[in-house]
């Protein structure tokens, strides 16, 4: 059986399928005082493995990945049936509530955005080694609807064509609607302009919207953004 961590010591794991965002996340852990990173993955094969080989004490998860996202990372670690599993404190850019439910619902302790800072972090990890449950402001309210039975979150899989959507095409449509420019969500996701073209464009036809104001009054409807 893994040892428990030292006081005020705590092991983590991250996964992101950013290497950048994970490179950054591990400076800005650097600084606060009890943080360990032990291992980082990109991909859910990767992290579940991982996770099982470093047992950490908390999880840093992504929410949106390929291969089934934070979810599956959290049923794969899960199904191994670890002696003393980890916690998971999803960091992601997605603050939408179905997001939250579904991430919570499957064994997530917390859920922070990736606009939150290092000492805020730091801090969020503590509070969930130790058993408290965090949330970024607002999305607590998402989660106390959900189990108390006020939820106004659609249920899942009742809109074809947001079915059709990718984890990351669904980011890029939140971020559109929000009325981000092409730059600032390739900024804000580290990928390339011309990659946020390519899922713009792939949005507009699964959607079958014919321009980003109709795209935008379609999410609006839709409670997306």
């Amino acid at each position: 059986m893994t040892e428990q961590h030292a006081p005020g010591q705590y092991r983590l794991f991250l996964v992101d399928d950013h290497g950048v965002f994970r490179s950054g996340v591990r400076a800005e852990l650097a600084r606060e005082s009890g943080m360990d990173v032990v291992g980082e993955a990109g991909t859910v094969a990767d992290a579940v493995a991982g996770i099982i080989t470093a047992a950490p004490d908390v999880v840093l998860l992504d929410v949106h990945m390929p291969g089934g996202g934070g979810v599956a990372v959290l049923r794969g670690v899960a199904d191994r049936g670890m002696d003393r599993p980890p916690v998971f404190l999803a960091l992601s850019v997605s603050d939408a509530a179905e997001d939250v439910i579904a991430t919570i619902r499957a064994g997530a302790r917390g859920y922070v955005t990736k606009t939150i800072g290092g000492p805020e972090l730091a801090d969020a990890v503590r509070r969930v080694a130790e058993g408290d449950a965090v949330f970024s402001p607002r999305l607590a309210g998402f989660v106390l609807d959900s189990f108390t039975g006020r939820s106004t979150v659609p249920e899942p899989h009742l809109d074809p064509e947001l079915d059709s959507l990718t984890p990351r095409e669904m980011e890029v449509l939140r971020l559109l609607a929000r009325g981000y420019t092409y730059r600032e969500i390739a900024e804000d996701l580290v990928i390339s302009i011309k990659t946020v073209e390519t899922h713009a464009s792939n949005v507009l036809r699964k959607t079958q919207q014919s321009n980003r104001n109709a795209l935008t009054r379609w999410a609006a409807n839709r409670q997306i953004g």
